[in-house]
């Protein structure tokens, strides 16, 4: 299995579903893909291109073809299938176009679930990070990407989106590996005010702070983080993209994932002894 890979295939699958679709319409409508080309005005190799998946139609592309099927009340649910698609992978570069605070608008997905489990293995996760130590990573991010830096905004954005860990009524579970208490982002200070806020959120009643020791004996590989929203739908987040699943064998496979990498971590005093390691390497290495 490409691990790299796999996370696409839920946007690959309602791809091709909405393929079929079309070329089921086409069939439906007793019209050869030469004679569907020739009423919407295409080359034949479009009509191909589209029913093998291997060209995205546009909202256009899909009304023509729904109103050359004799079907244009199809039209909207194509469009809006379509739309759903190109929803579930989004390249950072395109979010971030206008500036990284566009990235922090799924207020919604938090506000919707009552169970969110983070797994993290580079950062710490973005529900429990501090304004500064945000705003210094989110300007990171923009100057690698090279999009506009506005993260003093976005670094607003996101402590206003952690609001949600004091909603009682839902849980919050977080894997994070013992290397992310050591990458630095802004100065000593950031990070040593950043790792007090981990104790401080570890410590409220519906969150759950795991920290896997780093000399553990894996029994699952480390992975790019990604956040479970109820059992629904997971985000994944690699360099280049956002990634959306919610095919069910994905979700199991990211659900035992996780539960694997939950089991290897340490909770409550053992987590505060290797927070409380790193507060003073940080402190040592800034005399």
């Amino acid at each position: 299995m490409s691990v790299s890979s796999a996370p696409l295939s839920s946007e690959q699958d309602a791809r091709r579903k909405i393929a079929r679709q079309l070329g089921q319409l086409r069939r439906d409508a007793g019209l050869t893909g030469y004679e569907l080309a020739s009423r919407c005005g295409w080359s034949q190799s479009k009509v191909s291109r589209i029913e093998a998946g291997r060209t995205r139609p546009s909202d256009r592309d899909l009304a023509e073809w729904c109103q050359a099927c004799d079907r244009p009340e199809d039209a909207a649910d194509l469009i809006e299938a379509a739309r759903t698609a190109d929803s579930m992978y989004r390249e950072w570069k395109q979010i971030f176009r206008h500036g990284v605070s566009a990235g922090q608008k799924n207020v919604d997905l938090y506000q919707a679930a009552n169970r969110i489990r983070y797994y993290v293995s580079n950062m710490v996760p973005g529900l429990l990070q501090t304004r500064e130590y945000a705003e210094a990573l989110l300007s990171t991010i923009a100057d690698f990407t090279k999009v506009p830096n506005d993260a003093p905004r976005a670094a607003r954005a996101r402590i206003e989106r952690s609001k949600v860990l004091y909603d009682r009524s839902k849980t919050f579970s977080f894997v994070l590996e013992e290397a992310v208490l050591y990458h630095r982002y802004g100065s000593v200070d950031v990070m040593l005010d950043q790792l007090d806020r981990l104790r401080m959120a570890a410590s409220l009643r519906n969150v759950s702070l795991g920290i896997i020791p780093m000399p553990s004996v894996r029994n699952m590989w480390t992975l790019e983080g990604f956040v479970f929203f109820g059992d629904s739908r997971v985000n994944v987040e690699t360099l280049t993209a956002w990634v959306a699943i919610t095919r069910p064998s994905e979700l199991s496979m990211y659900a035992e994932a996780f539960d694997e990498l939950h089991r290897m971590a340490v909770y409550g005093a053992d987590a505060r002894h290797l927070i409380a390691k790193a507060e003073e390497a940080h402190t040592a290495r800034s005399a």
